[in-house]
């Protein structure tokens, strides 16, 4: 079963890039590469902070769109609660 993710980025300036995909790892090691988006090209290197996995694109997807309407107090939050369960 293929998966799709929603996913969080911390970029080396302490900035967050929230994104979509369906290849976790292969996206963030793409991202380190310089061939991700053009907000994180700039802003190397990359760590994953967070992600969340869904059965549909589209569960993933609405979730991103959600998460980005976040303030970044509210990201944090989310982040550190996650991070507590690792």
């Amino acid at each position: 079963m293929e998966y799709h993710y929603t996913y969080v980025l911390k970029c080396s300036d302490g900035s967050l890039y929230t994104g979509y995909t369906n290849r976790l790892k292969k996206r963030v090691e793409t991202h380190n590469s310089g061939k991700g988006a053009k907000y994180t090209r700039a802003r190397r290197p990359v760590e994953l902070v967070y992600y969340e996995r869904y059965a549909t694109k589209e569960e993933a997807m609405r979730r991103e769109y959600a998460f980005k309407q976040l303030g970044r107090k509210e990201k944090l939050a989310v982040l550190e609660g996650f991070a507590e369960n690792i």
